[in-house]
């Protein structure tokens, strides 16, 4: 669970013609995204809307910790996770930088953490989730938002 990454973002925007502000504050626990509304400040409360977005985090943490659990279970072999790298770089239109795929590949078969020798799904997913730390933020936030989604469709043979 250490490896998770749980995300706060918060976008304010002009709400003309009033000359108040809307404010967005969005949770991400990878790739589940959950946008908290508030079309007027003046009645905004930042309390009542990080205590909605950290409950909707926890009932998220259940389904969250069973798909990490699957995929450190999930055993992979050398070629089944050649192929995930294939796929995600260069057939499917994920948008993926095409230039990590190598990076992606050193990290699965020669990770820098011992936890992650294990060659499974999970090991896997880190691989992707290092390399696309290379990437500048906004880059990165959308490439780690599909990943999920992506390795839940993959089915490894």
């Amino acid at each position: 669970m250490s490896q998770v990454k749980h995300f706060l973002v918060f976008i304010v925007t002009p709400a003309i013609p009033h000359g108040a502000f809307k404010m967005e504050v969005s949770f991400c626990v990878t790739a589940v995204y959950t946008p908290v509304l508030a079309k007027h400040s003046k009645h905004f409360s930042l309390e009542d809307s990080l205590a909605i977005g950290v409950d909707r985090m926890q009932r998220n943490f259940g389904p969250l910790k069973q798909q990490v659990e699957e995929w450190q279970a999930m055993q992979l072999s050398a070629a089944s996770a050649k192929l995930v790298i294939y796929q995600a770089f260069i057939e499917d239109e994920l948008g993926f930088p095409k230039h990590l795929a190598r990076r992606v590949h050193e990290l699965y078969f020669q990770p820098v953490h011992e936890k992650f020798q294990a060659r499974t799904m999970w090991s896997l997913s880190n691989a992707f989730t290092s390399a696309f730390k290379e990437l500048d933020p906004i880059p990165q936030y959308k490439a780690t938002a599909k990943l999920a989604g992506f390795l839940q469709a993959v089915r490894p043979s």
